[in-house]
């Protein structure tokens, strides 16, 4: 059995103290250098979640109107919520259902669409390849308010030929959208597909697969990341738009969730249908929050692989 000699110990004892005594030390000087940062950090944060707060309350206040909300609330009650759904004038049901479904099918057509482009313009070589990604990128540039006065002239005389896409029609909204679908998300997934390695086209081509086959049965699977990641831009923006919306739909029961919740702020009941508006808002942002939640790995891996390259 080893003997520690007692003059050894009692080194190794102040050398282990003087150590931590230096880590203590060092890291309280540490924080003292950058204490600003968490500072601006706490403020950061306090000045993003105050709407979140205040919406909250409102939509907990059982007075519902804006006058009487504060920023915690003082009695909790989902009064608010109930007299949304029971308020006839104002078809909630129907204004979240047609965002789910211009969110859903305008952002699975954008990526498709998206999809094909990017990978055209990363496998195969043509003339005007160059030029057609520079055009994307200016597009990026043109500002959309001024499609807007010629986006309702075209669908309003579109509508008198085909009254299913014209004017006050969600598939109507849904092909203006898809007009900007390309753009940034093709940057974005033709970065990614590069990283794919070209040697698996090569084999593919090998046995005898065409380039339909490859890109649905290899490289779509490969690139899922940034698939869910295009989806949920698309998605958030969709799902959030309004001055499009505003404009193409009209009908009460054709409105989005942005259009709706707007009309409850106009006229002289604004402030007795705060509560409404609020309690509204909130179930609005739940899509969004769920979708991320469940998609948040894929999210963070396309957004940083297909940045990179």
């Amino acid at each position: 059995m080893a003997v520690i000699d007692p003059p050894a110990a009692t080194g190794q004892t102040a050398a282990t103290a003087a150590g931590a005594a230096r880590q203590t030390s060092s890291g309280g000087s540490a924080f003292r250098a950058v204490w600003w940062r968490h500072v601006l950090v706490w403020i950061a944060i306090a000045f993003a979640l105050f709407p979140i707060l205040f919406v909250l309350s409102a939509a907990l206040n059982p007075a519902g109107t804006l006058s009487t909300t504060s920023l915690l609330p003082k009695n909790v009650s989902v009064n608010n919520f109930d007299a949304l759904f029971s308020d006839g004038a104002r078809p909630y049901l129907s204004w979240y259902k047609n965002s789910l479904i211009i969110a859903f099918v305008g952002s699975a057509i954008a990526v498709f669409i998206g999809a094909c482009a990017a990978y055209a313009f990363s496998r195969l070589r043509f003339r005007g390849r160059r030029v057609g990604l520079l055009a994307l990128l200016l597009l990026q540039m043109f500002p959309a308010l001024l499609a807007f006065v010629g986006l309702y002239i075209t669908f309003s005389n579109v509508g008198e030929v085909l009254p299913k896409i014209g004017l006050n029609t969600i598939s109507g909204l849904v092909l203006a959208y898809l007009g900007g679908a390309m753009g940034a998300n093709v940057w974005l997934l033709k970065g990614y597909f590069d990283t794919v390695p070209r040697e698996l086209d090569e084999a593919a081509r090998v046995d005898g697969a065409s380039h339909a086959r490859i890109f649905f049965t290899v490289i779509m699977r490969l690139v899922t990341p940034i698939l869910v990641t295009v989806f949920m831009i698309s998605f958030v923006g969709l799902f959030g738009e309004f001055l499009l919306a505003s404009i193409f739909l009209t009908d009460v029961n054709a409105q989005t969730l942005g259009v709706g919740l707007y009309g409850m702020t106009l006229g002289n009941e604004s402030n007795s249908l705060y509560g409404e508006f609020a309690a509204g808002s909130v179930l609005a942002a739940l899509p969004i929050m769920v979708l991320y939640l469940v998609f948040q790995r894929q999210l963070v891996s396309g957004l940083t692989q297909g940045s990179v390259k």
